[in-house]
């Protein structure tokens, strides 16, 4: 005779509530680190793209443990970080209740897929946006009034941050669209703060100069979305025994008679997924170049290793699904982030103090993967496949001299 335990702890957690849509699709940074005016000027968060997901081999060093000095494979997700601009700065002022915005100033140029996000359709639009405000760059009354702007930003306030987008023309998406941000400046005095901003506007500014290697990160963005779902799926409650009339994938009592409303904390069904969450204490475990050109020569060795020298790519054969191929910087982080492949992503550098011994760990990568995330993948690099497989059909078309290809 089965039976079921009718006594059990509640599902799902409460502090989550309530399980609805984001408003927002790129993830908001709700704390910034504290600010240390002691260190160099510096950014506090950057945006990327979450490419895909592969796996790593390196060796374990932490003393005291069953697995240190061995091998472990373990899961990395890519995440494509192109270069973003510096498009304007913003300066607040501390009031009694909290922050207030006191200047905003904009560059003179701003690109088109920048302007693009201030329209909801850019073709039906007239393009007009910053068209009047670059103009104050221009004349010697505008001059005067951005030099106000930046010295009354010195003198009064606070907390700078800086207006950023990111460069969509960069990245294998369809979207034309850039994401915008405002990130917050730390160290230094505010006025090396405005001046840094300044010297910086209409620049590329790499991840390179915001986070480094072994560092531990905050992500911040929102999670796959699954639509309307039952309880089961959603809150991850008992099914109920088959005999049930009426349907097992339920919750059975949904509470008393009076109070003659249902409790906000009893589990119904409704939207699972796309929610806006932070997730802290991601790992870097490489910071890579992009395809480049130096001393004359291309570049494409960001997937190489000390111990694996093949000259191969972030890239899986194939691309990565659903996503397309990485020839930008990139972030790999261990483990998995939120969000499905093309999502935008808020990097934040951490609001602790790291004192653990894994979050000190120096990672040395032996081998990343590179075969094809489509099936089961076997080949590393392209090479490595025709050497074994022998050459395909359009190889032998593309090398017979004379033979052109069928439309």
């Amino acid at each position: 005779q089965s039976h079921r335990k009718f006594s059990a702890p509640r599902h799902g957690h409460l502090g989550f509530l309530p399980h609805k849509r984001s408003r927002r699709h790129r993830g908001k940074v709700k704390a910034w680190p504290k600010d240390d005016p002691s260190k160099p000027v510096h950014l506090t968060a950057f945006l990327g793209y979450k490419a895909g997901m592969t796996h790593t081999v390196r060796e374990v060093h932490r003393p005291g443990l069953k697995i240190s000095k061995r091998e472990e494979v373990e899961a990395v997700t890519i995440i494509e970080t192109p270069p973003m601009v510096v498009v304007g700065v913003v300066g607040y002022i501390e009031t009694p209740k909290g922050l207030r915005n006191f200047k905003t100033v904009f560059a003179e140029h701003i690109s088109d897929e920048c302007r693009r996000r201030f329209y909801k359709n850019w073709h039906k639009s007239k393009k007009k946006a910053f068209t009047k405000y670059c103009k104050k760059w221009q004349d010697e009354a505008g001059k005067r009034q951005l030099e106000k702007d930046f010295a009354a930003m010195k003198k009064y306030c606070k907390v700078i941050r800086v207006i950023m987008h990111t460069q969509m023309r960069l990245l294998p998406l369809r979207q034309k669209k850039a994401h915008i941000m405002e990130i917050q400046l730390n160290g230094g005095t505010v006025a090396e703060k405005v001046d840094w901003v300044r010297e910086r506007l209409e620049k590329q500014i790499s991840v390179h100069s915001v986070f480094s290697q072994n560092e531990m990160i905050d992500v911040i963005g929102v999670t796959k979305g699954h639509g309307m779902k039952g309880v089961t799926s959603r809150w991850h409650t008992k099914k109920l025994p088959r005999k049930t009339h009426k349907g097992l994938r339920k919750v059975a009592c949904i509470g008393a008679w009076h109070p003659a409303r249902v409790g906000y904390s009893i589990a119904r069904a409704g939207q699972k997924g796309y929610h806006h969450r932070t997730e802290i204490n991601k790992k870097i475990y490489r910071i890579g170049h992009g395809i480049h050109v130096e001393d004359g020569k291309v570049v494409r060795n960001n997937a190489s290793t000390h111990y694996d020298i093949t000259e191969k790519t972030i890239t899986p054969l194939g691309g990565f699904p659903h996503y397309g191929e990485v020839n930008n910087d990139f972030l790999m982080l261990k483990g998995c982030v939120v969000g499905t492949r093309k999502r935008v992503l808020t990097l934040r550098k951490s609001l602790l103090v790291h004192t653990s011994r894994r979050a000190h760990e120096a990672i040395e990568l032996k081998f990343i993967d590179t075969t094809s995330k489509f099936g089961h993948g076997r080949f590393q690099t392209a090479q490595e496949k025709r050497a074994f497989m022998g050459p395909q059909k359009k190889h032998l078309v593309k090398e017979k001299p004379g033979v052109q290809e069928e439309p």
